[in-house]
This record gives C-alpha cells, sequence and structure tokens, in this order.
C-alpha cells in the first residue's frame, strides 16, 4: 500500500509524538508499504521534517516529504512554460522549495525594498515575476503584502500553498496561510489557484513524487475538511484518526456517503485499520 500520512495531529501535536504511531508507520514501511508524509504547512523545508521524524522513530526520506510548499513548487516547475520569477510571499522553508526544483525566487523583503526605493513601476519594469506565490508568512508585513498585490494587479498568476484560516501552534491558534491568501484575494478580486488540501492537487503531486499508483493509496489524517475532504476527491479510503482536530462524535455525525474508511483512537486502532485495509485490497 501507499500511505499518505498526514502529520500535526496524526504523528505528533505540537511537540509531543502521538504514542506508537512511528511504530506503526516502521512497521509498515518493513512489510513493504511506502510511506509519503503530506501536510499543508508550508513553512519549513524538507530536512527539517526528516529530522523530526527520524527522531521519533518514523521512516522518512526527504523524498518522501511532500508538504504545500514543496508541492506547489512542483507544480510551478511543471507548468509549460514554467514560470520566469516567483514571488513568495512565505517562509523561508517555502523558498528552498521553489529553489530546489529550478525556479527564480523573489522574496517580498527584496521586493518591498526594491518598491519602496523605485517604486512598483520602476521594480516591474526590471522584471515583474511571473507568479505570486503565497503561504504561511510569520514575517509578514503591510508592505510585503501591498507588493503581493501590486503584482497580482499588474497580472502575476496568483498560487496559494493552502487555504488553511488558521494553524495550531505552541501559542495556541495563530492565522494560517489562508488568512493571508483571503486578505489578497479581497484586495485584488483574483482567486488563486489552490495546492493544499482539501484540494486534490497535494495528493496527487505526493502519489507522483514516489511514482505511486493512485489505487494503491490510502489516507491517514485527522481532519474532516482537510484530509477526508481530499481523500474523497480523489476516491481513495481514508483512516481518521481521532488524536488531532476531530472527536468521535463529529465523525460519527457524518453522513455515511461522507464517512471515512475507518476511525482510529490511538495507535493500535491504526495499525488494525491498516491490516484491514491491505486485506481486503488482496481479497
Amino acid at each position: 500500500m501507499l500511505l499518505l500520512v498526514d502529520l500535526d495531529g496524526v504523528v505528533y501535536r505540537g511537540a509531543t509524538p502521538v504514542p506508537g504511531v512511528a511504530s506503526v508507520l516502521a512497521a509498515r514501511a518493513a512489510a513493504g508499504d511506502t510511506i509519503v508524509y503530506v501536510t499543508n504547512n508550508s513553512m519549513h523545508y524538507r530536512a527539517d521534517y526528516v529530522d523530526r521524524l527520524s527522531a521519533m522513530g518514523a521512516p522518512v526520506a526527504a523524498d518522501r516529504v511532500i508538504s504545500s510548499g514543496r508541492a506547489a513548487a512542483l507544480w510551478l516547475a511543471g507548468q509549460v512554460p514554467p514560470p520566469g520569477r516567483v514571488l513568495v510571499v512565505g517562509g523561508g522553508g517555502l523558498e528552498r522549495e521553489c529553489r530546489d526544483v529550478g525556479l527564480e525566487v523573489v522574496t517580498t523583503a527584496s521586493a518591498a525594498a526594491r518598491a519602496a526605493a523605485d517604486g512598483i513601476d520602476g521594480w516591474t519594469a526590471a522584471g515583474r515575476p511571473d507568479v505570486v506565490l503565497v503561504g504561511l508568512d510569520p514575517q509578514l508585513t503591510y508592505a510585503r503584502l501591498a507588493v503581493g498585490l501590486d503584482c497580482i494587479r499588474a497580472g502575476a498568476r496568483f498560487v496559494a500553498t493552502n487555504r488553511d484560516p488558521i494553524f495550531p501552534s505552541e501559542q495556541g491558534v495563530r492565522p494560517g496561510a489562508g488568512a493571508i491568501v483571503a486578505a489578497l484575494e479581497a484586495s485584488s478580486g483574483v482567486e488563486p489557484v489552490s495546492i493544499g488540501k482539501p484540494g486534490p492537487l497535494l495528493f496527487s503531486l505526493a502519489i507522483q513524487a514516489v511514482t505511486g499508483r493512485l489505487a494503491d493509496a490510502v489516507m491517514i489524517g485527522d481532519g474532516v475538511a482537510t484530509d477526508l475532504a481530499a481523500a474523497r476527491a480523489l476516491g481513495i479510503p481514508c483512516i481518521l484518526m481521532l488524536t488531532g482536530v476531530t472527536s468521535r462524535g463529529q465523525a460519527e455525525r457524518l453522513l455515511p456517503a461522507e464517512r471515512p474508511a475507518a476511525l482510529a483512537a490511538d495507535a493500535a486502532e491504526l495499525a488494525a485499520a491498516i491490516d484491514r485495509l491491505a486485506a481486503s485490497a488482496v481479497a
């Protein structure tokens, strides 16, 4: 099987591993399953996830971590023709993912400085970005937001890593990438292409990255509106973990056609659910 595994709320909660899940994934990898981690978080670079997951005992390699930032970079690089310049309104991890696939990155910090010195007309005359790529940007300023807006209004393609309005942090709930995307959408009047969950592009690109087959894929996630919705959009089974943002009551109130293939409250129930799906696939 090809297991598409969400991170926060499934493998860990904040800095704390979800007990036993890394061991379940290690056992599945040893049995021959392919494990690919998929996350809407675009701030971090793949190597950061590799270090964190390795420390927990989870099976991982850099090419098996597909964040919405990595997926957005792969999607842009695959366009015909690929964009010449990409203005990144996001974190350092998103910038690195774009550079890894050969995209020329213009950061909002440098763009804002140039626009302040020369005016947006002078800056765009020197090489306006073809794409404005928006992710979670913890260093967001009004000037950086304004540069993104100027470029979109001047014709740059608007791409969002994801539209999550909030994200969980060690300090509590914080504005997510979707909050920044919404500000640019409202001010530009342009709807972006969205790469991350609940749309199917993130999963599709993750499957392509490991040359896997859609028919072999199973999603393991904790979000009804993200993980489960994306799995349903692709027609693949989803094991919904109750270790993150979804309660058992919320899951059980879903209409029959909307329900996941299985619910798992802990690692033992996750292992049993994977075994059942594997057995049904063989049968």
